[in-house]
């Protein structure tokens, strides 16, 4: 294993994770993982298989040069076109959850969503 290389991916993915305010397990969840391989991956204590790679690039919204170390800290770069609104943790966090609602579930948060900002 390329201890190195490990180290700069958990990261990396550490970095990203944080920056989406999602926590070790629910970047495991999103991901179908072990909470414990993801942990181990965070930590640099294995490397990502490519398709895991891909699907890490998915979950935490940021490009395969940043985690690998090649890329700016950031999916989008500098002078991105999303407002740092949109980039909140807290929104990141809130869409995590609902993806893993089902469509009445998404349905009935769009209408709470809809009545709170009247």
């Amino acid at each position: 294993m390329n201890e190195k290389l490990a180290a700069v991916i958990g990261k990396a993915a550490r970095a990203a994770r944080e920056r989406l305010g999602l926590t070790q397990v629910e970047v495991a969840e999103l991901m179908d993982l072990s909470p414990i391989v993801y942990n181990r991956l965070e930590r640099g204590r294995m490397l990502p298989s490519v398709p895991t790679l891909v699907r890490l690039c998915e979950t935490l919204k940021t490009s395969p040069e940043v985690l690998l170390g090649f890329g700016p800290s950031t999916s989008r770069g500098r002078g991105g076109d999303k407002s740092a609104e949109d980039s909140a943790p807290s929104l990141h966090h809130l869409m995590a959850l609902a993806r893993k609602l089902d469509e009445p579930q998404r349905e009935a948060l769009i209408h709470m969503a809809k009545v709170l900002l009247r």
